[in-house]
């Protein structure tokens, strides 16, 4: 299908606008902000988005660092895109071929991985383009562009689902980068990402002289007398307990898995009282909410034993319940022939040259093409779904999370993944993650990527705009799928049941007499 002059030009205003488009990209990673802090990063979208002629909501669905922003230009069809730009903590690199970080932090402080600092720079791209091909040729229609924070840990779309700012919509695009084989220059098919459910499990230990039995003591919870182990020996209790009793969770299929993080432990005092409070974060992914629900019933017994037996009490606080994903193929196949049209990214040898750098630094001899040859190439959908379900049980119908899953019960939604930059190596070699990060910050390695996405959302979204039949198969098969659409009898509510989870010490930048710095203090 050739294209319309709309997208003819947006592709050509991407093009046009590739040096300004790199600084935005480059100024995302640097800020380097992680789960539900991204300060500096949701400013920046919402005062370039409100100078670009947007109205924008700051702070939606009750989370800072969230925002929604529409435009319309008269009665028509409606649009979602969205912008990520949560890094992770512990992964600050800067845009370097050698592994150091970023200038005045030390390598615990947050950094991009996935990346989403160029994820959100191809939405915002492909939004403006688009609105500009709208302008110029009159096509009627609303946009949507929503602030997604704290991704990493399925933060903000099951919030921003279960408050309805994704009702409505005619079409949802949903970009990333490719982080596994197969899924590289490609579309999403049946197999979309499974169920994820976070929680805290917050111990505290308030009346500590109620744990024993008097024991006598002249000074009651004297430096001598016995008292309650407290929150800390909570925490390792409940640590080593849920690790001891992982392999009894759930069957041995599926491709589930749990993990943890500490987020507070004691308040660091060398005092012999007891700890007052101690944090730990749990991450569940599975591929049903059934499966999520069964690790959750063993954890909670975990933490309530654990309580029990240190003199606590215990709180569970949920960070997200995101559902898993419903497929589109009509609007997938849409957005394949976009990536058809458009292509696979393209390195040239200034950046293969900084790539051979970075391998050079790795310890690997140098490559005439040290990229990835998947990179630069389109994987067929039908072969990446082959592939990908290669490894799954038949009765596996989804695998791997993502919180996108969320907005594909409000809309009709396509997945799609553009090659990100990625080394090859010797068999059997495994490249450190400072030189995949690397690559994510540096201009000429990571551009490629996010031109090729914003081509691909530009394109993909005006076909949705200018196609009647196009919106209509993509709406048919929604409603077959959900039973009748929003509210049909096969059509899964939102889970969320829960305020943002804003409150806890998650990690992040602070400002002291000392100057900026990361929560843990550069040494």
């Amino acid at each position: 299908m050739a294209d319309t002059a709309a997208q003819a030009h947006a592709l050509a205003q991407i093009d046009a606008t590739a040096s300004t488009r790199s600084t935005w990209t480059s100024t995302i990673f640097d800020f380097g902000e992680t789960a539900w802090r991204e300060y500096r990063s949701a400013e920046w979208y919402v005062k370039t988005l409100r100078a670009h002629g947007f109205s924008v909501e700051e702070g939606s669905a009750g989370m800072p660092t969230a925002f929604a922003a529409q435009w319309s230009n008269g009665p028509g069809p409606s649009l979602g895109l969205y912008a990520e730009y949560d890094a992770v903590p512990g992964n600050c690199q800067a845009a370097s071929v050698e592994k150091r970080p970023r200038e005045g932090l030390s390598v615990h402080a947050g950094g991009h991985t996935d990346p989403h600092s160029g994820l959100g720079t191809a939405g915002l791209a492909a939004l403006l383009a688009i609105k500009s091909a709208m302008e110029r040729h009159d096509i009627k229609g609303t946009l949507r562009f929503t602030g997604e924070p704290a991704e990493k840990v399925r933060g903000s779309k099951p919030i921003h689902a279960a408050r309805g700012y994704y009702d409505g919509l005619d079409a949802m695009l949903s970009f990333h980068p490719f982080y596994m084989l197969p899924m590289c220059n490609t579309v999403r098919l049946e197999t979309h990402c499974g169920a994820a459910y976070s929680m805290i499990y917050r111990f505290l230990c308030d009346e500590p002289e109620g744990w024993g039995r008097s024991d006598g003591a002249p000074i009651p919870q004297a430096h001598s007398a016995v008292r309650a182990p407290g929150a800390n020996d909570a925490l390792m209790l409940m640590y080593m307990s849920s690790k001891g009793l992982r392999e009894s969770m759930l069957p041995h299929m599926g491709g589930w898995s749990v993990s943890e993080a500490i987020l507070t432990a004691g308040q660091a005092t060398a005092d012999n009282l007891p700890a007052g409070l101690a944090e730990i974060q749990y991450m569940l992914r599975m591929p049903t909410i059934d499966m999520a629900e069964q690790v959750i019933a063993v954890l909670d017994r975990n933490a309530e034993a654990a309580a029990k037996m240190s003199g606590c009490r215990v709180e569970r606080h949920w960070v997200c319940k995101s559902r898993p994903g419903l497929p589109n193929l009509a609007l997938a196949g849409t957005v394949w022939e976009t990536i058809k049209s458009v292509g696979a990214p393209q390195w040239d040898e200034q950046a293969r040259e900084i790539a051979r750098a970075v391998q050079k630094n790795c310890g690997v001899e140098p490559m005439d093409n040290p990229f990835l040859d998947e990179c630069e190439r389109l994987i067929d959908p039908e072969e990446a779904e082959a592939i990908l379900r290669r490894d799954l049980a038949p009765s596996q119908t989804h695998s791997t999370s993502d919180d996108y899953t969320d907005m594909s019960w409000h809309a009709p939604l396509a997945r799609f993944y553009i090659a990100r930059p990625t080394l090859k190596g010797p068999n059997g070699f495994r490249y450190p993650a400072w030189a995949m990060n690397a690559l994510g910050g540096i201009p000429e390695t990571i551009d490629p990527m996010v031109t090729t996405a914003a081509k691909v959302l530009a394109h993909a979204g005006l076909r949705i705009l200018e196609d009647p039949a196009a919106r209509a198969a993509a709406r048919a098969e929604f409603e077959t799928r959900t039973g009748g659409g929003v509210g049909g009898d096969r059509w899964l509510a939102p889970l969320c049941d829960y305020d943002p989870p804003i409150q806890f010490r998650w990690p992040e930048y602070v400002e002291t007499p000392r100057g900026r710095d990361w929560w843990i203090p550069s040494l």
